[in-house]
């Protein structure tokens, strides 16, 4: 399905193309490159984040995170009508939620809600992409060819799509189709008490439980064995349409479609159940067993966008989206926007998104789920709950490029920051921000 899904996106793309009369112009006519210089992108944040349903400890625990991203970008005009985009990005986090992936690890008395020391409190997350865009010469037709690569710690991800873009009705409609497919393997890393019970453990005799004393249900059996299908694979689909209704407003319709195979669980997240005895060794309460979820995924979103020039200082930009899946997750978004011109070179822009969603089909909190089901998890971002995002940004433009540092001059600047809280108690904070140059 997922792959006749794809396919059939670009063949009614590239059957589009060819019921179009011919598009090129005649060559004494002048042609605007598609980008005239190379740009360079900028781009830094810094995330934090605080809850108390950590799913590395089963819904209960301390979910404090802090990340630090950053990103850079390299647009490069290859001819008048070919361009090639680059980036690569590298993150950094600390996590009291995955430190206690191993909770022993660290100085103090391991308990869900303090953060261990050890190897498994940071990590890097770093990728790699490139994009490849070539337009006709009457700027209609647009196709691009993409190829990602990223890695980290516990996984491994190549990623390959496509688009297909075709302006008409004087460009004021545009139809598009893109697609994309993205092969992850997984190196998974289970908590550290259920090591000894894998194929190669020898349980309870184990030398980790030799350093501890176990008490509440001291004959701790948990339910584990380790995955034996370690990839995961994506494969996209969708399509979009926009219109120009008037010098005032614009408008575009959204559809997409993912299936995911392979490994869906999280090897690391545990799970407790509430028929079975509680096993602790300090203040730490022992897996009962990891996350199963089904090894197959259908997400379908369908949007759309509304954009409304007021005036010449305010603009109103409008976004809603339905989503569902088979895992019995619903989801609406609705979000509003509205970029105020300050002066000749600023633009405030306030924002306010809402989110609501169903619980998916597995979910169950702490201690809530029974042995004998199949698929279990206590993953929040699986459960039932709002959420509402504010946030405030700032961006300054300098048309004539007046700033210069070595060959570059200075386009724009955006610094943006965004407050983001769901009912659950769960809260964070990212403040972002992007300097834009352009080569001479």
């Amino acid at each position: 399905m997922k792959e006749s899904l794809i396919l059939i996106l670009f063949l009614l793309g590239f059957s589009f193309s060819w019921s179009q009369t011919n598009d090129s112009i005649p060559n004494n006519e002048y042609k605007k490159r598609v980008l005239e210089s190379t740009e360079v992108d900028f781009l830094a944040s810094y995330y934090t984040q605080d809850g108390t349903n950590a799913a590395v400890t089963g819904g209960l625990g301390d979910e404090h995170l802090t990340d630090g991203a950053s990103t850079i970008t390299v647009s490069i005009p290859l001819n008048d009508d070919d361009q090639l985009i680059v980036d690569a990005g590298i993150s950094a986090y600390t996590s009291a939620s995955s430190s206690n992936v191993n909770p022993f690890d660290g100085n103090g008395s391991a308990n869900a809600f303090q953060a261990s020391s050890g190897a498994s409190s940071s990590d890097v997350w770093a990728n790699f992409n490139t994009t490849y865009s070539h337009s006709s010469d009457d700027r209609n037709t647009i196709w691009t060819g993409k190829f990602s690569v990223a890695s980290e710690y516990d996984y491994f991800s190549l990623g390959f799509g496509g688009s297909y873009t075709k302006l008409f009705n004087e460009k004021n409609t545009e139809l598009g189709f893109h697609g994309s497919i993205y092969l992850d393997t997984w190196s998974p890393i289970y908590p550290i008490e259920l090591r000894p019970f894998s194929s190669n453990g020898n349980g309870l005799n184990n030398t980790f439980f030799n350093n501890y004393t176990i008490t509440g249900n001291t004959n701790y059996t948990p339910i584990f064995s380790e995955f034996t299908d370690k990839n995961r694979n994506s494969y996209s689909g969708g399509f979009s349409l926009s219109q120009i209704f008037s010098k005032r407003a614009q408008g575009i319709f959204m559809m997409d479609v993912v299936q995911q195979n392979g490994l869906l669980s999280t090897p690391f997240q545990r799970v407790y159940f509430s028929d079975v005895a509680d096993s602790y060794i300090e203040n730490f309460h022992l897996a009962d067993a990891i996350e199963q979820l089904p090894d197959n995924r259908l997400k379908i979103a369908i949007g759309g966008r509304f954009n409304y020039y007021v005036n010449e200082f305010l603009v109103l930009k409008t976004f809603y989206r339905y989503y569902f899946d088979n895992w019995g997750v619903g989801s609406h978004t609705a979000s509003i926007e509205a970029p105020i011109k300050i002066g000749s070179g600023f633009t405030l822009y306030p924002a306010y998104r809402y989110y609501n969603q169903s619980a998916a089909d597995y979910f169950a909190p702490y201690e809530a789920h029974v042995s004998t089901e199949s698929f279990y998890t206590s993953d929040y971002d699986l459960s039932k709950f709002n959420a509402n995002q504010f946030s405030l940004g700032i961006s300054y433009t300098d048309i004539f490029t007046k700033f210069k540092l070595w060959k570059l001059r200075l386009k724009s600047i955006d610094l943006k920051y965004s407050y983001y809280e769901r009912n659950t108690g769960f809260s964070a904070n990212i403040i972002s921000g992007g300097l834009k140059f352009i080569t001479d």
